[in-house]
């Protein structure tokens, strides 16, 4: 608690202050000399050094800029708003739900990401590579922080990093990995006797329920706190320490403050709902979409998840090391979550990080600046820095690896050819066709809560899989043109009929024209839930 022994991690260290000769010789300019020394030995130090190669550890990981589909529609959404001024509450952007009440309800998130898009593909990858590089450094300062030794946090991040790095994208959930780990760091400085920094909480939560859904997280991690120092006990390895009445206090009255930014948005308090409907209200995203999958353990990504988490309860068999109540509750709840949705591994990785580094600080000695090689750390790091500008992907390159990820030739093709609407496209390139064919309304992109309420992910689903007769579907929408990737079952499919002629193709996407000399004409609300009720949706 707070008089818990201060910790050794250079960001929390402590500055003496200069002995009595240093004071009368000159007490006006001691110390400000004393501090710029502390400072570049801080700046030098091999805590820090560590954290420069962590960040270009990442940043060599995510140099080939491999994103999320997502991303587009996000930077089209963002941009929208700054240039409207206006938050949209029903779809704009597709033909099949257009006028849908929908809400961007990561709005302040997609703003960011659509202003740093202005200034190219570079500048994208360096806001990628900068803000995956924080987050990191965040979850080293708190494994730190919980385990009093730097060489620890360290190991600790970088082992559960190796899954969070897969989900470091450009998307608004970077901002809420990054408001969590903050609100650790809040919580944890707290509870070693630093009650100011709580004050930080209910202006980021403002911040963090206009970027990001997982907001709703971080009121749990303060609650978790809060009770978990409610009783004074000892099961096992798991203790409970008590709050001091002032210290019950300051976090109520934080989680209070939190709770009170909850209604500033554009939306109001819809916004503040929208997270548990989403949840609640998307079983096909959750069945089909790749970010919902359980832990993949037949893989090694997954097989190694699996091993860190023996590994560490057999350590905990074996030594029996003491754990907070708070501590136990949010690993064992991150490490759940995970292994039912993968997306969620962003909260293993701070709930956990604390967990191993308190284990690895057993066998790890603490940093000690008295026999620190400041001029050697400052070689290194100079080293990390230039190979990082060095190696950083060039306009081309960056181009080179969108190409390949995306329908760029195609969407090009399509500027120059046009054809007629309505289009149906695969999942995975609508948010693109959002961004860069807005002439076209897209059938269905990654925004899965308006398509699964009108019963469009389930046609789009049916029709993909040849669940129920493809071309029956794209008759009920009056789909004249289909945008797909190469190789897709519905492409083979259209291939061999002759009402469908290919007009494109290249490695990637193909795309289908209707050239029968009928006109079909979308179907009404009421025909589509009529064939739908004909259907069952398997349930595998």
């Amino acid at each position: 608690m707070a008089n818990d022994e201060q910790t050794e991690f250079p960001l929390e260290c402590t500055i003496v202050s200069p002995g009595p000769a240093a004071v009368s010789s000159s007490p006006a300019k001691a110390k400000p000399t004393f501090t710029l020394l502390q400072s570049l030995k801080w700046i030098l130090s091999f805590p820090a050094m560590l954290g420069t190669f962590f960040v270009g550890r990442l940043a060599y990981e995510l140099r080939n800029f491999l994103v999320d589909p997502d991303l587009w529609w996000h930077i089209k959404l963002g941009q929208d708003i700054v240039r409207t001024h206006h938050w949209p509450t029903t779809d704009p952007y597709s033909f099949t739900v257009h006028g849908t009440p929908w809400i961007a309800y990561e709005w302040l998130g997609d703003v960011v990401i659509g202003f740093v898009a202005k200034f190219g593909l570079q500048a994208l990858a360096a806001f990628l590579m900068a803000f995956a590089g924080i987050i990191a450094i965040a979850l080293y300062y708190y494994a730190s922080l919980c385990a009093r030794n730097s060489k620890a946090g360290f190991v600790s991040a970088v082992l559960v990093c190796v899954f969070a790095v897969g989900n470091f994208n450009l998307r608004p959930q970077m901002f809420g990995a990054l408001f969590l780990a903050v609100t650790l760091i809040v919580l944890e400085l707290f509870r070693q006797g630093r009650p100011k920094s709580l004050w930080i909480l209910p202006p980021m939560f403002l911040f963090w329920i206009n970027a990001h859904g997982s907001w709703v997280v971080g009121l749990a991690v303060i609650l978790v706190t809060l009770l978990g120092g409610l009783f004074e006990f000892r099961i096992g390895s798991v203790e409970g320490i008590r709050w001091t009445r002032q210290q019950r206090i300051q976090l109520e009255l934080a989680l209070l403050g939190s709770l009170a930014v909850i209604p500033i948005t554009p939306y109001g308090t819809r916004l503040a709902t929208y997270p548990f409907l989403i949840a609640s209200s998307i079983p096909l995203g959750v069945q089909y979409v790749m970010e919902w999958f359980p832990m993949p353990f037949d893989i090694f990504w997954g097989k190694f998840f699996l091993a860190l988490l023996v590994g560490a309860l057999a350590l905990q068999m074996i030594y029996q090391f003491k754990f907070r109540l708070q501590q136990w509750v949010l690993a064992i709840g991150g490490t759940v979550m995970t292994c039912l949705h993968v997306r969620f591994v962003l909260l293993f990785a701070p709930f956990f990080a604390p967990i191993l580094a308190i284990m690895l600080s057993r066998w790890l000695d603490k940093y000690r600046p008295e026999k620190d090689k400041f001029l050697l750390n400052g070689v290194l790091m100079a080293a990390v820095i230039v190979a990082m500008v060095w190696y950083f992907p060039s306009r081309s390159e960056l181009e080179h690896d969108v190409e390949k990820q995306f329908p760029v030739r195609a969407v090009n093709f399509l500027h120059n050819h046009p054809v007629p609407d309505p289009m149906f496209n695969s999942y995975g390139y609508g948010g693109y066709l959002v961004a860069y064919l807005p002439e076209h309304k897209v059938f269905i992109d990654g925004r899965e809560d308006p398509y699964e309420f009108e019963g469009v992910m389930f046609d789009y689903m049916q029709a993909t899989q040849l669940k129920l007769p493809a071309v029956a579907i794209l008759r009920l929408y009056g789909i004249r043109t289909c945008f797909l990737e190469r190789g897709e079952p519905l492409a083979i499919v259209l291939a061999e009929l002759p009402d469908w002629h290919q007009i494109y193709a290249d490695d990637k996407s193909v795309i289908f024209e209707r050239t029968d000399s009928s006109n079909p004409t979308v179907a009404s609300n009421a025909q589509l839930s009529s064939e739908r009720s004909e259907h069952e949706l398997p349930a595998d």
